[in-house]
């Protein structure tokens, strides 16, 4: 793959290519944030990348989102996201396996030694902030591979707490088992909930865990009510907001490819959802990103 080359999406349906024409740059957020989950690499129609990383970060920066954090998915992603955080002040990485890509990966006995690199990734810089994104998703993967989720989950968690690095957790249709498998694994110092899905009382389970829960654009979506009821529960210093781009684009422009420069329109609802001012917010949403993910860059 060439250092600034496109991967395909394997764990999630690309955005509507009928209507991915690129929406405009909202207006700016008072103060900055970041986006803490983006995955700049991922193609997201039949042409290939739709917005280069330089134009992605600078787009963002013109929205007052500046910072993002890069999630690499797989080896091929993990790699990229490295090199990527090294070139560029303003990003940091993630790397992991993908709970569905664990599943491919022991099916054809390369499990262990797609895990001894994930850790030498980890390890490999300075701007690797975080082991993730990581976890379960019973959505993609029926019973037969939910063994091997399990076991490259419990061994990201240990590799996250050996090297302490910020854990992101994926979590699409296993609530109680995500929690259940942290709790047995007992959790590194910082666990962030990427995309966060869940109801109240969910929400609350994690707070009690002191996790940070990461927000995308589902919660501006219509039929989101549940999830903006665990926005209303959250305290400001555990609340984070996130892209999940090319992926979750919020309204108004759902079905058309996110990028990091459309955060603002996130912060408002978070802000709206919450009742609070959206300079504070703001301000928060920023701190919460640096404890996190172990200071600021």
């Amino acid at each position: 793959m060439a250092a600034d080359g496109p991967t395909r999406s394997r764990y999630r349906d690309s955005p509507a290519s009928s209507d991915a024409d690129r929406p405009p740059v909202p207006e700016p957020l008072p103060l900055p944030v970041a986006d803490n989950h983006c995955h700049l690499d991922i193609a997201d129609g039949p042409d290939g990348a739709w917005l280069a990383v330089e134009d992605a970060v600078s787009m963002a920066a013109s929205a007052n989102v500046t910072r993002i954090v890069q999630i690499g998915c797989d080896l091929p992603g993990a790699r990229w996201a490295v090199r990527v955080a090294e070139r560029h002040g303003s990003l940091v990485a993630g790397v992991a396996l993908h709970p569905n890509e664990a599943p491919r990966l022991a099916a054809d006995g390369k499990l262990d030694a797609a895990m001894d690199e994930i850790e030498e990734l980890a390890r490999s810089s300075e701007r690797v902030r975080a082991v993730g994104e990581t976890g379960l998703d019973y959505f993609r993967t029926g019973e037969e591979g939910r063994g091997a989720q399990h076991e490259s989950f419990r061994r990201h968690i240990d590799l996250a707490k050996r090297i302490d690095k910020t854990l992101v957790v994926h979590d699409r249709d296993a609530h109680e088992d995500v929690l259940g498998l942290l709790d047995e694994q007992s959790p590194p110092e910082r666990v962030v909930m990427h995309c966060f899905s869940g109801d109240a009382a969910f929400a609350r389970a994690c707070l009690d865990r002191g996790f940070w829960l990461s927000f995308a654009g589902t919660v501006t979506f219509k039929n989101a009510a549940a999830l903006r009821e665990a926005v209303a529960i959250t305290p400001l210093d555990r609340m984070l907001v996130e892209t999940d781009a090319p992926y979750l684009t919020p309204t108004p422009h759902r079905g058309r490819p996110n990028a990091s420069y459309l955060v603002p329109l996130t912060v408002r609802a978070l802000a709206h959802t919450r009742g609070v001012d959206l300079a504070a917010l703001c301000r928060a949403i920023d701190g919460n990103t640096d404890a996190a993910y172990g200071g600021a860059w």
